[in-house]
């Protein structure tokens, strides 16, 4: 049987991880649902600039790894160029891992709610026009609500992907719960295993992850749009 005693004496530690990574997902999903929506807005503008933009920027970051654009973040970007949020480094970290995540992340929301808007009849846009909407006008009010109610299920995996994508953040040097979890094992004074870490730490993600699944579940159903 496993040893579990190490992993309840260092709990508090462990608890404050993923605080840490609470605070991470939960800024993380607020932002990149806010730059997913903007990319998506390009990528279905008639300006072929914006257009563009939103293609290029999605088709790179989608393509690069994760780990690289967090270590761009923090090392590029932090101690190379010196571009700082506050005094206090724990909080640059936190935020350049709050960027890079959400930058990430965001690129797989513009394209998840691109294909929501392409669900939205055509006609529903050629109708806005015809009296008098522009463009944002009849994407605000008219194609992204249908749009964001068509494709409530996939953002609910992309939400989870990305709670899962935070053990990357070390890369950030952000202490989520990854970072604290190795912190223990390499430190003399945890005489644990790993194994019995690893568990803990994993059915802490099942108590945030589960929940999230099945209330996307449970949203996408009760707001599916009627064709």
């Amino acid at each position: 049987m496993f040893d579990f005693s190490a992993f309840f004496d260092h709990f508090d530690e462990i608890l404050q991880g993923f605080w840490a990574t609470i605070r991470l997902a939960a800024a993380s999903a607020v932002l990149s649902l806010i730059i997913g929506t903007v990319l998506a807005s390009f990528r279905v503008s008639p300006v072929p600039v914006l257009r563009s933009f939103g293609a290029g920027y999605v088709n790179i970051v989608r393509n690069t790894p994760l780990t690289l654009v967090l270590l761009l973040c923090a090392q590029g970007l932090n101690d190379t160029l010196h571009l700082t949020f506050s005094s206090n480094s724990s909080t640059t970290y936190y935020w350049w891992a709050v960027l890079g995540l959400s930058g990430y992340t965001g690129a797989f929301v513009c394209e998840t709610l691109r294909s929501g808007i392409n669900t939205v009849p055509l006609g529903q846009a050629e109708a806005a026009r015809s009296i008098g909407l522009t463009f944002i006008q009849s994407l605000r009010m008219i194609i992204l609500p249908q749009a964001f109610r068509s494709v409530i299920a996939p953002m609910g995996s992309i939400l989870i992907a990305m709670i899962k994508n935070t053990t990357v953040a070390a890369a950030a040097s952000y202490a989520e719960v990854a970072l604290v979890s190795k912190t223990l094992l390499d430190a003399p004074t945890f005489t644990g295993g790993a194994i019995p870490l690893f568990i803990g730490v994993a059915v802490g993600f099942m108590i945030l992850i589960l929940p999230t699944g099945f209330f996307f579940g449970w949203l996408a159903k009760r707001m599916a749009v009627a064709r």
